[in-house]
């Protein structure tokens, strides 16, 4: 095995051990339900409520950054289903037997992250925009990320480029704006 194959080997060794490791604990009932309603929330819920929340505290300027953040999740989700229909990478739970399915998940793949990527977005932008808001997004936006790994969806890398890709696309969108 060269050099690259044995780093490779390791790496996806590492992947999978955290995975499992992290995916134990939704074997107790209160974390698992915490991270099912989190990665719920995760699914939009969250996010379409701080941008209408935007809106209806600013009518007049607050739909410029509601626009923003739709806007580049939407390139978030052209992103990562072109990435996941080229990647076809199973998800953790369907390779590792030890790794427990807590939640459903929204799609076949798991590269990368989607959740995660969209949480980055959505948060970088309206960060952007409001600062103030930190306290509340930042958090969230970790919680979602640790949801992916918890619930056995996602492998530690598929969210980590989850959150790469979304810190890019919500940089490129500054660019655009």
């Amino acid at each position: 095995m060269n050099k690259m194959n044995l780093y490779l080997h390791r790496m996806h060794a590492f992947d999978a051990s955290l995975c499992v490791s992290l995916n134990r604990t939704s074997r107790h009932r209160w974390v698992r339900l915490a991270f099912q309603l989190i990665s719920r929330l995760g699914d939009g819920v969250f996010w379409y409520t701080v941008m209408l929340a935007i809106v209806l505290a600013d009518p007049i300027n607050g739909w410029a950054p509601a626009l923003h953040m739709a806007l580049a999740g939407l390139c978030g989700t052209m992103v990562y289903k072109w990435l996941k229909g080229k990647t076809l990478r199973p998800r953790p739970y369907e390779v590792h037997q030890a790794i427990l399915l807590a939640a459903a998940p929204l799609d076949q793949f798991s590269f990368p992250s989607g959740h995660t990527l969209h949480a980055v977005v959505f948060c970088s932008v309206g960060l952007a925009y409001f600062p103030v808001l930190a306290w509340l997004l930042l958090p969230f936006t970790l919680l979602v990320a640790l949801s992916r790994l918890v619930l056995g969806l996602h492998y530690p890398s598929d969210v980590l480029a989850g959150a790469v890709i979304g810190a890019l696309i919500a940089g490129l969108s500054f660019m655009l704006v």
